[in-house]
């Protein structure tokens, strides 16, 4: 938990649940606090990479303190957790990490950079681990959600310090949409949690899971441009071959 008013409520389910504070910005924490994890319940069987927040806001805008931030939790952290519980999964041949990545780590959106840059690398490293663990029992599964009525847009967005009044157009979007949306957004984070456990306790869990009806039309429709513009320059693809290759 990142907050320790946020432990009562953990608390208030009762013994079979616990808590432990954590700022996953700390990779010496992370580690501390897995290790104490698991020398009191045994080595975890699942891990879900949660901790996250969004910088929002036109790329130029955003300063070094800012874009490092966004990767000290959105990535670094995500690293961390994961490196701090193979050791134990591979102990005992088996495991699965979950890491909630986004949506916006599939297909793009102006005025997000910092954060779509955060799940991408994200998703590529998920990606890779998913190919370097199996050997060892080890599931891994990218869960990248679409919209849910959390409260995304009134505490974990935060918004760059910096305003250039020359971006009015559409790398100012989503400040206003994430605002205006909150609170009616299309899906809903119980069952998304419901999903996610859901996949946890498959035999042969998905690399890939979206979830939201727009996440699949955002990441369908990233997608198709793609392939499209692949095949429109694809003579250009092939010219660079040596004439003998």
């Amino acid at each position: 938990m990142r907050k320790a008013e946020d432990q009562a409520r953990i608390k208030a389910l009762g013994a079979n649940a616990d808590s432990h504070l954590l700022d996953v910005s700390s990779s010496s924490a992370v580690f501390d606090v897995v290790d104490a994890a698991a020398r009191e319940h045994g080595a975890p069987d699942i891990a879900v990479n949660n901790a996250g927040y969004g910088l929002i806001g036109p790329i130029e805008e955003a300063s070094e303190a800012e874009a490092r931030a966004q990767f000290d939790v959105n990535f670094f952290g995500a690293l961390w957790f994961m490196q701090a519980v193979l050791p134990h999964m591979r102990d005992k041949q088996s495991g699965h990490i979950i890491n909630i990545t986004s949506v916006s780590g599939l297909a793009p959106w102006a005025g997000t950079g910092l954060y779509t840059a955060s799940k991408y690398a994200l998703e590529g490293l998920s990606q890779t681990l998913h190919d370097e663990v199996a050997e060892f029992g080890i599931d891994v599964t990218n869960v990248a959600p679409g919209s849910l009525r959390t409260n995304f847009a009134k505490g974990s967005m935060r918004l760059t310090q910096r305003t250039i009044d020359a971006y009015r157009g559409a790398g100012r979007v989503p400040q206003t949409a994430y605002t205006e949306r909150a609170g009616t957004e299309a899906g809903d984070p119980a069952k998304a949690a419901a999903a996610i456990f859901s996949i946890a306790g498959e035999p042969d869990p998905p690399l890939h899971l979206l979830l939201g009806s727009d996440a699949l039309g955002y990441w369908r429709a990233k997608q198709d441009s793609m392939a499209a513009e692949v095949a429109a320059f694809e003579h250009m693809s092939r010219s660079i071959q040596i004439d003998e290759a």
